[in-house]
């Protein structure tokens, strides 16, 4: 790289709001340790407001997700650093919570999945790494590709989101600076605009909590459209751990008032699938009966039960007393 270009770049990243140096922690190292603490916790009170800013395009982009979803598609997070970590882990808590996997979405993260556990920085810089990674997913039209970078430069994402647009998949940012590089190719641009860091440059504070925000809330919010979360319970979840079972007796049970031995026996027959066991609770049938009502309504329980009621009436189907 030449020295004109290393200009170039350290004039780009001073100018950056998340580099700019913070007024109001500026004697942080003449502090005790409670006013050190006093000082980070009010910036990140911050960081609420900064999303609550961004939420008709966190809408959008909720919306736009699960019509690809439903067309056969998947999202993707793409990040390097920081940020490719946050999107790897709200990848990784879908599968337990709803059922989630692959086959819906991916994370990739710049350097691999050796970047979870230590800086891989070079990697943030590869341009045509990222292209081979989306490539090797096979990344089409019908999918989604959702850019995460604090400064909003970082070549690995810009890079990801050029070749995502130029195939025709939708694209999304999510940044803490406006109008940065990534920002010319995404659809969708969610910009949280966190400000400057307690720590000078330091965006794994302020930028980073309200990445993790804006993750959270969208795949969460997928999931609710989806039909993965029954009121406010998560009937989906894979319960691959006992913590995860006896969760899964207690969302039964707050659901259809049954005792616990009822619940564990419901559960069983249903194979920990939550989402029938309430259906075969609350509609009176056995579990065979609830699949395939459920297949017939995109597994939305409370249609499935409406019909059950209705087969019942009419003799199609077979009362279960639990």
């Amino acid at each position: 790289m030449s020295e004109e270009e290393d200009i170039r770049i350290f004039k780009e990243i001073s100018r950056l709001e998340t580099e700019q140096k913070n007024p109001a922690t500026e004697a942080l190292s003449e502090l005790d340790t409670f006013d050190i603490l006093k000082s980070i916790n009010e910036e990140d009170k911050k960081v609420a407001y900064a999303v609550e800013k961004a939420l008709p395009e966190i809408a959008k982009t909720v919306d736009i997700i699960v019509g690809a979803l439903k067309k056969g598609g998947k999202w993707f997070y793409v990040g390097a650093g920081t940020s490719g970590r946050l999107g790897v882990i709200d990848v990784a808590e879908l599968l337990p919570t709803y059922n989630v996997g692959p086959e819906m979405v991916e994370a990739i993260i710049a350097g691999g999945p050796g970047a979870m556990v230590r800086p891989i920085e070079a990697a943030e810089d590869d341009e045509e790494m990222a292209v081979r990674e989306l490539k090797g997913r096979r990344l089409s039209s019908k999918d989604v590709v959702i850019g995460i970078s604090a400064s909003g430069r970082t070549p690995f994402v810009v890079s990801s989101l050029r070749y995502a647009k130029e195939i025709g998949a939708k694209t999304v940012c999510i940044t803490s600076v406006p109008n940065s590089p990534i920002t010319r190719y995404a659809d969708i641009k969610i910009i949280l605009r966190t400000g400057p860091e307690v720590i000078t440059g330091s965006t794994r504070m302020k930028a980073a909590t309200a990445q993790k925000m804006t993750l959270t809330m969208l795949s969460t919010a997928i999931m609710v459209r989806l039909g993965r979360v029954h009121g406010n319970l998560m009937v989906a979840l894979q319960p691959v751990s006992k913590k995860l079972k006896e969760r899964a007796k207690r969302i039964l049970i707050l659901e259809t008032g049954v005792d616990y031995e009822t619940a564990t026996k419901v559960l069983e027959q249903a194979d920990y699938n939550v989402v029938a066991s309430i259906v075969m609770v609350q509609a009176g049938i056995g579990y065979e009966d609830a699949i395939k009502l459920l297949d017939k309504v995109n597994w939305i329980p409370t249609k499935a039960i409406r019909l059950a009621e209705q087969m019942k009436k009419a003799g199609e189907i077979e009362e279960v007393k639990y």
